[in-house]
């Protein structure tokens, strides 16, 4: 008698019915109706009275069900407790898109975080927190999609946006109805970008260009503010190209566009080596005026998760 064998006898005791109950498992009926002929010759009992309308458990099948749950209900807990082990003993796995904290190493040495190889979107990266494919991760996220997908979004960084311009750089803010904002058709690599520049040109007056190349970083971003001759909204992703001589940057005011960094993390998830890492990251980040919004008018997406937050800290300053 296997447990496979347990789990879906249980399962055709809650339902009665083999249709329903293997759907829920994800097997076919007539696999279903195999494993169940299996058991009863194997005990050498009859579990179920069935016909065309109805399943019912005979009287062997009623005591078979109260041991199966024990054994099931032991299987289970022995099997939570063993990946709950490992999960707190193994390095936690950490995702990023372009900003990592230089202290990363010191700060999160104490629980053991392993930086994951895969620099993705920040989208992508709260997906994969979502499904466990992450411990954590430094992104940016709206407050719908953290409450959607289940997370927790700690403020770790205000990282107040510039703009690139042909010609020497400068102190000397440019309005931001002057300035151009890139929105990328592909929306699959550059969904949080998009979504931050159109909310941006729509509160501020920034013009939208729309571009196909991938040209939000990179040699193709420069080439985009040499061809529109003006200043252009330079994203946080950091660029592996460097700056040509003839690009300068210049601060963006009235108002000036914040980008947040959040440390997401599972809200569900009450791991002692998470929180310790999160709290150790959240706290140096205050020490460090990581979390402060700029003291001139700034301007963040609605559904911003610390938009409430920095409008709180800006007034009491």
């Amino acid at each position: 008698m296997e447990l496979r064998q347990l789990r879906y006898f249980a399962a055709v005791a809650d339902e009665l019915h083999f249709g329903r109950a293997a759907e829920r498992l994800y097997i076919s009926g007539p696999a279903l109706s195999q494993q169940i002929i299996a058991l009863e010759r194997e005990l050498g009992a009859k579990l179920f009275d069935r016909d065309r309308r109805s399943v019912r458990l005979t009287a062997a099948g009623a005591t078979l069900l109260e041991d199966a749950r024990r054994i099931l209900s032991i299987a289970d807990g022995a099997g939570d407790r063993l990946r709950r082990s490992a999960a707190e003993t193994s390095p936690l796995r950490l995702g990023y898109v372009s900003w990592l904290p230089p202290e990363l190493a010191t700060l999160t040495a104490p629980v053991g975080v392993r930086v994951d190889d895969w620099v993705l979107p920040s989208h992508v990266q709260a997906e994969r927190v979502a499904d466990h494919s992450l411990d954590l991760a430094l992104a940016w996220v709206t407050a719908g999609d953290a409450q959607r997908l289940g997370l927790r979004a700690e403020l770790v960084r205000v990282e107040r946006l510039r703009a690139a311009l042909p010609g020497a750089g400068s102190d000397v803010a440019v309005p931001a109805a002057q300035v151009t904002v890139l929105v990328d058709t592909d929306d699959s690599a550059w969904s949080s970008w998009n979504d931050f520049a159109e909310q941006f040109a729509a509160a501020s007056g920034a013009q939208v260009a729309t571009i196909d190349d991938g040209g939000i970083t990179g040699d193709a971003f420069y080439g985009h503010v040499h061809r529109i001759r003006g200043p252009v909204l330079a994203s946080p992703k950091r660029h592996t190209a460097s700056t040509p001589p003839t690009i300068g940057h210049r601060p963006v005011d009235a108002p000036a566009p914040v980008w947040t960094w959040s440390l997401l993390y599972r809200a569900d998830d009450d791991r002692p080596n998470v929180r310790t890492a999160a709290e150790a990251l959240v706290g140096f980040a205050h020490t460090r005026g990581w979390t402060t919004a700029p003291t001139d008018p700034w301007w963040v997406p609605a559904d911003d998760p610390h938009r409430q937050v920095l409008r709180s800290w800006a007034d009491h300053s």
